[in-house]
């Protein structure tokens, strides 16, 4: 006896029309079942039988059924997608919220729909919150990190639950953020207590809320331990900026250590550190903030501030979870960012 295996599903019946992919009727027309039914197997509704199941789920493997989500969601009158509000998601921090919500969101069973905010003005906000109502989402999460973002949100009626990722000090019933305050000061502190008293902080745009927040942590926690302090410089976040602000800081060097409000800007100043031929950390500590993956690998290994934005991603879904439905929350507060300690930092050379 000869058994056949079939390597690939068979071609597709000759009077189904090529020029379309198979529907919900196909699949129940060669089933021998209304299309009821066939909604039922794709629900795992009880009431199928196991032998109408495996019939139904054969053809719909033999003509290579794909369900159309967006109907599946009508008829259930849910979409099981989330829709997210971003700007510079080019940026470690943003990106890495981004990351951190699909996976969760793929976890809880829900679909990630994302619209970039190309400009911060009023205009551009509103079509991308239509943008993603139109596509029937039940909630929304707000990885937006400038203040204008949230002063146009302010102004508007948002018609589902929805969370943002900063805090601000506006529509703090929907914050969900990491103590960036508490982060910038473990970072000064860890400087303080190993004798520094000529500290610099290279803080990011001024418009960011995270540049705000770890500027005034640093602020704050010079002032709790009574260290004098000179006035923050702003910087772009970027690399290049950090190696442009230390050429000229080193022209006077009337410090020991920088806190960095961003690894890359802390990777340019160690850059600039080497070029004046001074040592990291016997010349210059310097401490970053972020812990990207290439930090570790920094020479030396980088002194940062570590955001566990995996947890971030699972409060952040169990947060509009429970708005949706219509549950106490449970999952707000701020995560508090973790001080890593490598090899960038060291007490000051008397």
């Amino acid at each position: 006896m000869t058994v056949h295996i079939r390597t690939r599903p068979p071609p597709v019946p000759a009077d189904l029309p090529k020029s379309r992919a198979p529907s919900i009727r196909d699949v129940a027309r060669l089933a021998g079942v209304s299309h009821q039914t066939v909604s039922r197997v794709l629900n795992n509704h009880p009431s199928i039988r196991d032998s109408t199941k495996a019939r139904v789920q054969q053809v719909m493997e033999d003509l290579q059924y794909r369900p159309n989500r967006a109907a599946r969601a009508l008829s259930r009158g849910t979409s099981r997608t989330i829709g997210v509000l971003a700007a510079s998601s080019s940026q470690y921090g943003p990106a890495s919220s981004i990351a951190a919500i699909q996976d969760a969101a793929r976890e809880a069973g829900y679909y990630v729909n994302t619209a970039n905010l190309t400009s911060v003005d009023p205009d551009t906000i509103e079509a991308a919150l239509d943008h993603l109502m139109l596509q029937s989402v039940e909630g929304i999460v707000v990885i937006a990190p400038q203040m204008r973002v949230f002063d146009v949100l302010e102004q508007l009626s948002i018609a589902v639950p929805y969370v943002t990722l900063q805090s601000t000090g506006k529509l703090n019933e929907h914050g969900l953020s990491f103590d960036q305050i508490s982060g910038a000061r473990a970072a000064t502190r860890h400087l303080i207590d190993l004798g520094h008293r000529n500290i610099y902080h290279l803080a990011g745009p001024q418009d960011w809320i995270e540049a705000e927040a770890r500027m005034r942590g640093f602020l704050d926690e010079m002032g709790a331990m009574d260290v004098p302090t000179t006035a923050p410089i702003l910087g772009d976040w970027t690399a290049d900026f950090g190696y442009y602000a230390g050429r000229e800081l080193l022209r006077v060097r009337d410090f020991t250590a920088i806190f960095s409000s961003n690894d890359q800007m802390a990777l340019g100043l160690m850059h600039a550190i080497r070029d004046a031929g001074l040592s990291i950390p016997g010349d210059v500590s310097v401490v970053g903030f972020d812990d990207i993956p290439e930090a570790a690998h920094f020479w030396p290994p980088l002194t940062t501030v570590r955001q566990d934005f995996p947890e971030l991603g699972r409060r952040c879904m169990a947060l509009l979870l429970d708005d949706i439905s219509a549950v106490s929350p449970e999952h707000r507060g701020a995560i508090i960012p973790e001080l890593v300690v490598r090899g960038s930092t060291g007490p000051p050379a008397f």
